[in-house]
């Protein structure tokens, strides 16, 4: 705020002018008038100019009258206080220029002491206008400060469903996050480290986990998203914006490489609409506990497989081999906890991968049966429509939308 706000008095009478000008003890206000003129078009002119801050304006004016000049200055200054100098004989006038939201209006000829308390009430409006501005701004610097924190406390109560769907657009707009379904979630577990570390400090526990949402950060760095840890110490990862299958792996092989710990992650597409979320999180989390349940031989198994299914040579006895065990053994845990045969788990990773190429690339078939592990075309197709029930090339043809995007609501 300037020393003084800026006074622009606007009348076709010198006279007028001048007795208003010198009516007024304008310091004792904290104003000053910086400008006068005798019709709308130079008040106008004078007031953009100056940039001021009171019109002291007359409503019957040449060129330009007083109501046309109020318009023009609601549009061009909007924060201006507006008084209308007016005469008994044009209230008509007054009456319009009050719909126009001026701030107060006297009386010509201008009483001293009326004049002097009608601009106080503006001078006191505009002091709080000013504080008003500064609280707002205040306030915006805390929430700027303060908005990851906001984030994450939205999103435990969305992902809890204590929001209803009015509220959660509300707060999506307000936290600068999109107002449209995020386009993944994802939770995360690493039980298997600390559970062979039993006596690991908490401090060291926190270490950990605040690298692997660091991971994330970097890796998910161009896609808006939101890190956060639910009340059961799961990591929580919300994104939206397209990411491809191959991230979501990165973010097991750059934590077992950065920190050597073993993940559990369990992700999902978001369909059905912002009020999904909550349900779409109790999944994750169900998923990722019975995985936890998991013996570490057979996790350690499906993590291998997760890494060389697009190997054609991968086999039982592969597996068994790398992680010391027998193959008769490694099938029969395998069948035991994840309800399938190794090749059951090899296919069902295979035919996954398969989908999401067919879906996001336009690679003839044979290349897309070679990078998911299969010798021949052939046999690819086999295994395909056997757990799709079509063909791959059936499948491409039959869920292509008209402008080359995929329907993704039978993606399995």
């Amino acid at each position: 705020m300037s020393d003084y706000w800026k006074v622009l008095i606007a009348d076709d009478e010198p006279i007028i002018r001048e007795g208003i000008r010198e009516s007024v003890d304008w310091s004792s206000l904290q104003m000053e008038v910086i400008a006068e003129a005798e019709d709308g078009e130079e008040a106008l002119e004078l007031a953009i100019k100056h940039n001021i801050n009171i019109l002291l304006a007359d409503l019957n004016m040449p060129i330009m009258n007083g109501l046309t000049l109020i318009k023009e200055i609601r549009q061009r200054l909007p924060h201006c206080k507006i008084v209308i100098i007016t005469g008994h004989d044009e209230f008509s006038y007054a009456q319009e220029a009050l719909r126009l939201h001026v701030t107060d209006y006297i009386l010509k000829p201008a009483n001293p002491e009326q004049l002097k308390k009608v601009l106080d009430g503006v001078r006191q409006e505009l002091e709080a206008t000013v504080k008003h501005d500064e609280y707002v701004e205040m306030a915006s610097n805390q929430i700027s400060k303060n908005l990851t924190i906001l984030r994450e406390r939205f999103c435990r109560e969305w992902i809890e469903g204590r929001v209803d769907e009015a509220e959660i657009c509300k707060q999506l707009e307000f936290l600068k996050l999109p107002q449209h379904n995020p386009q993944h979630f994802a939770v995360i577990q690493c039980p298997e480290y600390f559970a062979n570390k039993p006596l690991l400090k908490e401090k060291e526990k926190q270490m950990f986990m605040f690298s692997i949402e660091n991971i994330l950060t970097e890796l998910f760095q161009s896609t808006t998203h939101v890190i956060f840890r639910d009340e059961d110490g799961l990591i929580v990862l919300i994104l939206w914006g397209d990411v491809s299958y191959e991230t979501f792996d990165k973010i097991d092989k750059t934590v077992k490489e950065c920190l050597k710990i073993t993940l559990m992650m369990h992700v999902e597409k978001v369909e059905g609409g912002l009020p999904s979320v909550p349900e779409i999180y109790k999944r994750c989390k169900d998923k990722v506990y019975n995985d936890s349940t998991i013996s570490p031989v057979v996790r350690r198994a499906r993590q291998y497989i997760e890494s060389h299914f697009t190997e054609s040579s991968i086999a039982l006895e592969v597996v068994a081999q790398n992680l010391h065990v027998s193959p008769v053994y490694l099938s029969r845990m395998i069948k035991q906890e994840l309800g399938m045969s190794f090749v059951s788990l090899v296919t069902n990773m295979r035919i996954k991968k398969a989908i999401h190429l067919l879906n996001s690339t336009v690679l003839p078939i044979v290349e897309i049966a070679e990078l998911v592990g299969y010798d021949t075309q052939h046999y690819f197709s086999t295994a395909f429509k056997k757990i799709m029930g079509v063909s791959p090339i059936n499948y491409r043809k039959n869920y292509l939308l008209v402008d080359g995007k995929v329907n993704e609501s039978n993606n399995h």
